[in-house]
């Protein structure tokens, strides 16, 4: 027994020991100097900055894809008046001009959001909110003629729902953003005060 306990604490390597507090990759619990903190909140910062950058972006485009397909609809209305299904289902209740001028509202909405995510100004969420309430004006009249049709039509629930689920959708990403932003901000703002005394 003894020569077997010899031989297995002779064949320890680092690899199979146990980690001990003494190790300096594992002993996180030592306080982070001013320098350190520093670049830890710089890191946060750059990373926060890139993340609301990417994905302030990355809606905005959708919402660009859906104000193109909304002009190619005010197009083929122009030219083609009633030859687009979801346009030909209004054909007895409302003259074309106002299928036009609703669809140009929608493509104002869905810019009005772009605007609000892409704006780097204090007052962007203002368009955001501009966008929304355009989108609910929206809602009330393509539902209003939708429920006026002889049956309702689920394949353009789209047409009432979707310039205000695109400025919701806005809305709530730029929140996101800007609390993780907040977060970020307060974490500097704690630091600067903790600096203060030994400045002092």
């Amino acid at each position: 027994m003894r020569k077997l306990s010899r031989k297995l604490r002779n064949s320890q390597d680092d690899d199979f020991s146990l980690p001990t507090w003494d190790d300096p990759a594992l002993n996180d619990s030592r306080p982070m100097d001013t320098q350190e903190q520093e670049e830890l909140v710089r890191e946060l910062e750059k990373s926060q900055a890139q993340q609301s950058r990417l994905w302030r972006v990355l809606f905005a485009l959708l919402l660009f894809c859906f104000s193109a397909f909304l002009l190619y609809s005010i197009c083929q209305q122009v030219l083609s008046p009633w030859e687009l299904r979801y346009h030909a289902y209004f054909m007895e209740e409302v003259p074309s001009w106002m299928i036009i001028s609703a669809d140009w509202l929608a493509v104002l909405a869905c810019s009005s959001a772009i605007i609000g995510l892409l704006h780097d100004s204090k007052h962007h969420r203002r368009w955001i909110w501009y966008s929304l309430f355009t989108g609910i004006v929206l809602a009330v009249f393509w539902l209003y003629y939708m429920l006026s049709l002889p049956r309702f039509r689920w394949d353009i629930i789209w047409l009432p729902f979707g310039p205000l689920s695109g400025a919701g959708l806005a809305l709530y990403v730029d929140h996101l953003l800007t609390e993780s932003s907040e977060e970020i901000r307060k974490l500097r703002g704690y630091m600067e005060r903790e600096r203060e005394p030994i400045q002092a």
